[in-house]
This record gives structure tokens, sequence and C-alpha cells, in this order.
């Protein structure tokens, strides 16, 4: 399970506008099911585990979509972290009482059925250094702007557009146009660097490429987990 499976941004989004009052919860487990494939919670339907965590206090949902040596979205404790970093992404489920921590892996049964399970663990407090969706849209644009300018020079393999990889990022009702617009562009740029090759490059080039694309993956996944946690921002920040 990598980074671009959909489980849990999908999750998040229509989850949260679940919790929001703008969707009920069969909408909502049907949407992440539609990108997700079948998905459990431990061994029980999403859409039960849902409705339980309900009862028992569930807020909000958060993301993150860490990688090696950027733990975005995670606080812990250390399993956890692992996991979702092999995972490239996890959701956080904020209950009134504690946080549990959501991990998805490929949940595959006979000789057909494939789908999602997500592992669960309590996991630490919703981390507060993550940006705001305007920060993050001005993080992404300072970065698409560098990666533009360091890349220019760099001749080699021809790579796809972001125009050319069609739509994608989109979030669930009664999220801001701002969310929905920063998290398509993301995802586009996302998959732009999915594409990237690094063949009949000199050494030199690809020292360059790399360090410029890795902010610009940083910028995209913070943008993406901003995005996702914009519904509520109104409410925090009135």
């Amino acid at each position: 399970m990598r980074p671009q499976s959909p489980v849990c941004p999908a999750l998040v989004a229509w989850g949260n506008a679940w919790l929001a009052g703008h969707v009920g919860l069969d909408e909502a487990a049907d949407h992440v099911e539609a990108v997700a494939g079948p998905t459990v919670v431990g061994q029980v339907p999403l859409r039960k585990y849902l409705a339980n965590l309900r009862v028992d206090g569930l807020g909000e949902l958060r993301l993150a979509l860490p990688a090696p040596g950027d733990p975005l979205g995670l606080s812990g404790p250390a399993e956890f972290n692992s996991a979702a970093v092999d995972a490239g992404q996890a959701a956080i489920a904020v209950l009134s009482d504690r946080c549990l921590g959501l991990v998805p892996s490929a949940d595959l049964r006979g000789s057909s059925y494939v789908g999602v399970r997500l592992d669960v663990q309590e996991t630490g407090p919703v981390r507060l250094d993550l940006p705001s969706v305007a920060e993050a849209e001005r993080e992404l644009s300072d970065a698409v702007r560098s990666a533009t300018d360091a890349l220019a020079s760099v001749d080699g393999p021809a790579q796809s557009r972001p125009d050319d990889l069609g739509r994608g990022g989109e979030l669930a009702p009664g999220y801001p146009a701002r969310a929905h617009r920063v998290s398509a562009l993301a995802t586009r740029l996302g998959a732009v660097l999915r594409l990237v090759e690094e063949r009949g490059l000199t050494s030199g080039q690809i020292a360059t490429r790399g360090a410029v694309l890795r902010e610009l993956d940083r910028a995209v996944r913070r943008a993406v987990v901003a995005a996702h946690h914009a519904i509520f921002e109104p409410l925090r920040n009135p």
C-alpha cells in the first residue's frame, strides 16, 4: 500500500463531511469503498466501525502522509509511526478522550477478493504544527516555482504535465472552495512526481533534480493534508 492509494484521503474527506453533517454515513462509506474497494477495520465493516466510533465520541478525522524523515501528521508511538511511513499514509480518529491511528494494508481473500484492511492502535495527540490550507497553498506555489527554475536547465526524458493526468483530489461536500482547489492541484502534482524518470541523466543532474523534487513532494503532501483538514478551519478561526 503506497501513498497514491486513495483510502486514507477518502476516509478523512468523506468521514469529516459526515461528522460535519454534510452527508450521511452510508454515503460517506460508499464513497470510500468506491475508490478504495471493500474496507474493514480489523474485522469490522467500515460503516459499522465509524458508527461505533461516533458513539464513543469521534469528533474528526485527520490525515497523515508521512515519508522517511518527514513524519507528517504523526505523533507516535514509534510502532505506529513506522507502520504509517511504510504505508505512506494513515488516518487519525480523534475521540473525546484519545486518538486512534488507522493504517491500511491490502486485504486479499481467495482468488478474487481485493479490499483494504485498516489496522488500529492508539496514537498520540493531534499535532498542532500542521499548516492551514492558506499556508500550504503558499508553500506549494513557492515549491513549484523553485522546481521550475531548478529543472529548467536539466535535460531528460519528456515528462507528463499536470494537464495530461486528468482529475483527482476531489474532496467531499462541505469543504471550502480553496481546499478543493489546493487538493486537486496537489494531487495532480503528486501524479507528476510519481512519473518522474531519471534515465538519461548525469549524476549531477540526478542530484539537482532529486533535491528539488523532494522539496516539491514535501509541499505536495503538506497541501493534501491541509486541504483534508480545512473543513473544520472556519470553526477554529472565525
